[in-house]
């Protein structure tokens, strides 16, 4: 049939072009849309006005002060840390598979946070420096009540995935 069909064309791409149009209809081919949206709303971060953001403080393993910031309900303090660049490692990037970003609260803070997952729990009995007030800081997630929580940094990680590899923020 296809032979006796083409007979009628002059050549081989004419044929084969008269079929393709007979075959596909224009309700047969779909286009497609691609969507697309400013760069700015990947990953953009709105940060609160000051004075209206829970704060933050982060000391190192001495105990001094090595910076206080503003953030939002909802953010944890592994993220809080890498962009305000404070030395939070961080290395599985907050997937619990590290303890990296492990951090001592006080005591009256550690206590208004739920009970750690077994998983943060696994990878807290590798910590370096572990206490009863430890946690992770990619478990640490915001609210009103951690108004003026302070996260010391401990004195060295434990870096199970490569040891010196430090995430990219």
């Amino acid at each position: 049939m296809l032979a006796s069909h083409c007979r009628r064309f002059l050549s081989t791409a004419q044929c084969r072009q008269h079929l393709l149009s007979r075959l596909f209809t224009k309700s047969d081919v779909h286009t497609r849309n691609i969507h697309t949206s400013p760069s700015v709303w990947h990953g953009h971060i709105t940060r609160p006005e000051p004075g209206t953001g829970v704060k933050v403080h982060f000391k190192d393993s001495k105990g001094a002060l090595v910076k206080t910031v503003e953030a939002n309900e909802g953010d944890d303090l592994l993220s809080i840390a890498h962009e305000h660049d404070i030395d939070l490692e961080g290395a599985c990037e907050g997937s619990v598979a590290c303890s990296t970003c492990h951090v001592i609260l006080p005591p009256e803070y550690y206590d208004l946070l739920p009970e750690p997952e077994d998983d943060e729990n696994d990878m807290l009995d590798m910590a370096f420096g572990l206490t009863d007030t430890s946690r992770l800081g990619c478990q640490v997630k915001l609210t009103r009540e951690l108004d003026g929580i302070t996260a010391t940094l401990p004195s060295a990680t434990r870096n199970m995935f490569v040891d010196g590899k430090k995430s990219s923020h």
